[in-house]
């Protein structure tokens, strides 16, 4: 008999179908991707200060702007045209051929010409290419995981239940044939449903959110206060032309112009940081969007699960025993009351695991690529029993010489179990059969005491509550005459015993989601699984913990599972309910994470905030649907990933408080000057040195500041918070005050002596705001961003450059200062790192406020 294909096969077969689909999308158009990058508000007020520098002539200052805005457009095309293929990856589940019968022959067809009516001809390894009702079956089992999330193949029969009469579009036989008239194609086949949800693109991260708002802020503060610069220079009777210039100056000192370069710069070190931790990373922007977290909806089945079945429990008669291993090599142990066991120490076990290895279709195949797994051929489950034998200790192979297989009544549905007859050394008959504990423990299937029946009913029932798929197993000898009448094998057994079988959870499981809760993340799962293994994988987890936190995509169907948010797990959804239930936390406040790896996942994916796909198992539509691909299948890395995303924002953040404060004093020492005798403080071209300077290598080298200790024990920041709250707000304007005031007092104190205020009030803004730069640092005192000493290293130099090098002065209107005021311009610029270092002890930034999640309502 055959032994059927594996997962591993299948899913293989699946990605060869259409390798080179993505390549057939339809593509926007470049022009169009880059006028939607430069529509950004924060990237408009650069276009237009870019426009004023070149109206004055300042080419070198308009040409930095203009490299920003170009690097920015750029890196964010570049990532957009490799995020929009989710659609067009469904073709890759679609078979490339099938076989038809029309006019009573037997034919090969292009998958996309088959049409409803047909009659599609299935074997071992095809993919269905289309949605179709089952005529015809022999041991036909397909497995549906990608479109469903359910972890166990579907036995399919003709004249069964619709849901197993039914085949789908993109799911892969496993074992049997089939017949198969089909029904549905295109937009009216599961995939081109699925297709459907997934015409949504993604919105606006909560960054892009954060700093369109504060861009729009920006712009228009900036205006107005040089518009009042402009208007007091006129009063005093200064130049127009002076004025008009002096104010377009200010306009770009206040613009953050490294803002977007500080973005791009920090979103490219955490993606690539993200990808040395296994995650990689679709979209930049998604990068910042895992900082924001506040729901990780997981998947079951190879997320929160090692993605493979387990016989973990074993009962007889007797006694209970666990059975422990990874994967389904030998390499384990089955223990009784914590010690291990082998055959000859558990006689009972030994009769329980040597009948579940004889009554079974499966097969393993031993490691042959060198990465060390053995692999499932054929039915999971029955791969399971077959592990968990031989960690018991028993031989497959000689257990099929000594007891060779002669009949067998293969499984249905309809009578939910199997039966095969062996031939014993005795030359006796002995029948083994196993199956669903509802149709096996009773008479005149069992001649067991009744008391064995309802014990063994008792712990059939409470394997099922905690998740397992049990399977009773009795066997029985018999002479030949006995079974000449098959109708006759299934009666008159002896109960050897049950065995619960699960798909395990990861070992890492449970310790990522404390991880997450920690972090005021509140996970949630939601699966196309049975409840009862949904509700058990996640209490296995620590993501529930109460009855009511459970409900399934029926009761969501009918209206009856309450508030969405009010749960923690989703059990028996489909690709719409899942839609609806992300869309659902989304609406409620939240920012959404979403793992899945079947195309079942797909829209879900791409409308969570940030959506994330399993490399490994994961099919192309959810890679291809995802901003962040999981390159190990491990949920560990999830976590990871946020400790960078925060970083990511934290940079942001450091920049901002560090430019706008900056830019805070050059406006007030321009607007307060006048009043201390000073017509105009500086000069329109050293307003632009300064700001060169400081928001150039400085600013962007801030982008790499290291994360700060402690980051993942506070929740994520409120998705509706300014990137300036929390604080930022009175910390900048006092820092840009304390500048200012700095500035302002050598530059009174350098007029009333007679010494060049001017070029001393030049070098001490630029110098101090330097100095707040390297007070602004994650980790003060240490190496971890070496990047950042250099900046300001050499600003400095060039700086001072501005006032003691020739071809500069004349640029910019200084005068060389003497040592002594070199000295003490030094002294004061000083103060700007003291004073930072000395506000970030004082005035830390506020936590972000503790995030409860909507819980159950009990009345």
């Amino acid at each position: 008999m055959t032994a059927g294909l594996s997962r591993e096969e299948a899913a293989r077969r699946l990605e060869e179908c259409g390798a080179n689909v993505v390549a057939r999308e339809r593509r926007t158009p470049v022009w169009r991707r880059v006028l939607q990058q430069l529509r950004d508000p924060l990237i408009v007020v650069l276009l237009v200060a870019a426009v004023l520098t070149l109206t004055t002539g300042d080419l070198p200052d308009a040409a930095v702007i203009l490299l920003v805005i170009v690097v920015n457009t750029v890196a964010g095309v570049v990532q957009e045209v490799r995020a929009e293929r989710a659609v067009a990856a469904l073709t890759a589940l679609s078979a490339p051929t099938a076989r038809v019968m029309r006019d009573g022959e037997e034919r090969s067809v292009p998958a996309a010409h088959v049409v409803p009516g047909d009659l599609v001809l299935l074997g071992e390894g095809d993919i269905v290419p289309a949605d179709g009702e089952v005529t015809g079956a022999a041991l036909l089992l397909i497995d549906e995981s990608a479109l469903t999330g359910e972890s166990v193949p579907v036995e399919k029969a003709a004249d069964a239940d619709r849901p197993l009469s039914t085949v789908s579009a993109g799911t892969v036989v496993v074992r049997g044939r089939g017949r198969v008239r089909i029904t549905g194609t295109g937009p009216d086949s599961a995939l081109g449903r699925i297709a459907a949800l997934m015409g949504t693109a993604p919105g606006l991260t909560p960054l892009q959110r954060r700093l369109a708002r504060f861009g729009r802020v920006l712009a228009a503060v900036t205006v107005a206060l040089c518009a009042v610069v402009l208007a007091l220079g006129l009063v005093r009777g200064q130049p127009v032309e002076l004025m008009v210039v002096a104010a377009i100056s200010l306009a770009v000192a206040a613009v953050p112009e490294s803002l977007p370069a500080v973005v791009t710069l920090a979103l490219a070190l955490g993606a690539r940081r993200m990808a040395e931790r296994h995650a990689i990373v679709r979209r930049l922007p998604a990068v910042e969007t895992l900082g924001s977290v506040t729901v990780l909806a997981t998947d079951k089945t190879g997320t929160l699960t090692e993605g493979r079945m387990a016989a973990e429990r074993l009962w007889t008669p007797q006694g209970e025993a666990t059975v422990s291993g990874i994967g389904y090599g030998p390499e384990g142990r089955v223990a009784r009351d914590g010690h291990p066991v082998a055959v000859s120490d558990a006689p009972d076990l030994a009769a329980l695991l040597r009948a579940s290895m004889l009554c079974n279709d499966a097969a393993l195949e031993p490691p042959s690529d060198g990465d060390g797994r053995w692999r499932a051929m054929g039915d999971p489950t029955e791969a399971a029993l077959l592990a968990a034998g031989a960690r018991l200790g028993l031989d497959r192979a000689a257990l099929e010489r000594e007891l060779p297989r002669v009949d067998e009544i293969p499984f249905d549905s309809a009578r939910k179990r199997m039966t095969t007859v062996h031939r014993a050394p005795g030359g006796e008959l002995r029948v083994v059969c196993k199956g669903a504990p509802e149709v096996m423990l009773r008479p005149p299937v069992l001649t067991d005491p009744p008391d064995t029946r309802t014990r063994a009913a008792d712990q059939a029932e409470t394997l099922a509550r905690d998740g397992y798929r049990v399977l009773a197993v009795a066997s029985a000898d018999h002479d030949e005459t006995r079974l000449r009448n098959p109708d006759t094998w299934e009666s008159g057994l002896s109960l050897l015993g049950l065995v619960g079988i699960l798909d395990p959870p990861r070992d890492t499981s449970r310790t990522t989601i404390t991880e997450c809760q920690q972090a005021g993340i509140t996970p949630v799962l939601i699966t196309g699984d049975h409840p009862l293994t949904a509700r058990a994988v996640a209490a296995r987890a620590g993501i529930v913990a109460r009855e009511d936190e459970v409900t399934t995509g029926d009761r969501i169907r009918k209206g009856t599972a309450g508030p969405l948010t009010a749960l923690r797990v989703y059990a028996r959804t489909t690709p719409d309910q899942k839609l609806d239930i992300v869309q659902a936390w989304r609406a409620s406040g939240q920012v959404v994470a979403m793992t899945g790896d079947g195309v079942n996942d797909g829209p879900a994916l791409r409308r969570a905030d940030i959506g994330v796909a399993m490399g490994q198992r994961g099919t192309e539509v959810a890679r291809q649907a995802a901003d962040l691909v999981l390159a190990d299948d491990n949920l560990a890395t999830v976590v990871s990933a946020v400790e960078e995303g925060r970083r990511v924002y934290a940079n942001v953040r450091r920049f901002l408080l560090y430019a706008l404060a900056g830019g805070t004093a050059e406006i007030l020492v321009m607007l307060l000057g006048p009043f201390f005798g000073m017509p105009l403080p500086l000069l329109p071209a050293q307003i632009l040195w300064i700001n060169l300077l400081t928001h150039g290598l400085p600013g962007v080298a801030m982008g790499a500041e290291p994360v700060e200790p402690g980051v993942m024990r506070h929740s994520p920041r409120p998705p509706e918070e300014s990137v300036l709250g929390a604080g930022l707000w009175p910390r900048l304007l006092a820092m840009g005050v304390f500048v200012a005031a700095v500035t302002l007092v050598a530059g009174v104190w350098a007029r009333e002596t007679g010494r060049p205020w001017q070029s001393m009030m030049f070098l001490i803004l630029g110098a101090t705001q330097l100095g707040v730069a390297l007070g602004s640092r994650a980790r003060p005192g240490s190496l971890a961003n070496p990047f950042l000493l250099l900046a300001v290293g050499t600003a400095l130099v060039l700086q001072a450059a501005g006032v003691y090098l020739p071809p500069l002065r004349a640029l910019l209107g200084t005068e060389p200062l003497p040592p002594a005021d070199l000295v003490i311009a030094g002294v004061l610029s000083g103060l700007g790192h003291v004073v930072m270092h000395v506000q970030r002890r004082l005035f830390p930034a506020r936590p972000p406020p503790t995030r409860t999640a909507p819980g159950p309502a009990h009345g």
